[in-house]
């Protein structure tokens, strides 16, 4: 794209904090934002090709959003854990396999997205987020849920379209998890851990597409104790 378009963004994002670039086809991330790392606050570069988070990416202190989702991102950088004010990350649609164990220091996080990647294992460390309301590892390449989850924070757990055939009855433990969602994945109904059902918080557990019929969960012990917490989260609702 041109200089002058880029300059009239830059120009617009200097006065409201908000740098919004997608589908442009953009390679890399734009140098020319470091004139803004003092104000900028909300970075959507979707929808492009950029292949590298530039290191650089630590150098916005504001920095309260940052969406590259369906770019080309192989991995993210470990300079990403400066950016303390960071709420919500979402790189959805990239190549991303790990993450770094920088990505614990991002204390004020609330939303992690990462649907749509080649993660390969559950991502540690993350315990560390107490403020982590939502992780969407939907569409990655997971195969089992570890014993570690239980020091996650989050309120909803998305694992829809993994691999998934184990499930840590640790998950349990995870003392704000309210929805768990496991659709299409390779569980059989021996692998779910009963104490989700009658010993955690979760209200919503949705195992539709494994390799068992969802009827028979009812036969599993607890199922009386999720539907009255499953009823009484619709009631608020309704």
């Amino acid at each position: 794209m041109g200089n002058s378009a880029l300059k009239s963004h830059l120009e617009t994002s200097q006065k409201t904090g908000v740098f919004q670039l997608t589908g442009k086809g953009l390679q890399e991330f734009p140098e020319e934002l470091q004139r803004l790392t003092a104000n900028l606050r909300t970075v959507d570069l979707s929808g492009n090709k950029i292949e590298v988070l530039s290191a650089t990416i630590g150098n916005f202190p504001q920095l309260k959003s940052l969406t590259l989702n369906s770019n080309r991102l192989a991995g993210i950088p470990s300079e990403i854990g400066k950016l303390k004010k960071l709420e919500t990350l979402s790189l959805n649609g990239n190549r991303i396999q790990q993450l770094p164990p920088t990505l614990g220091q991002l204390k004020a996080l609330r939303t992690l997205s990462l649907a749509g990647n080649q993660i390969s294992e559950f991502p540690s460390g993350l315990g560390t987020l107490r403020q982590l309301d939502l992780l969407d590892l939907s569409r990655n390449k997971i195969q089992n849920v570890p014993a570690e989850v239980s020091e996650l924070q989050v309120i909803e757990i998305n694992l829809n379209q993994n691999q998934i055939s184990v499930v840590s009855a640790e998950v349990s433990r995870c003392p704000r998890l309210k929805v768990l969602r496991l659709e299409e994945n390779c569980l059989e109904l021996s692998s779910i851990p009963q104490s989700i059902l009658n010993e955690s918080q979760v209200s919503l557990f949705s195992v539709e597409g494994n390799l068992f019929e969802v009827k028979k969960l009812r036969d599993l012990e607890g199922y009386d104790q999720y539907m009255e917490r499953f009823t009484a989260t619709k009631k608020k609702f309704a």
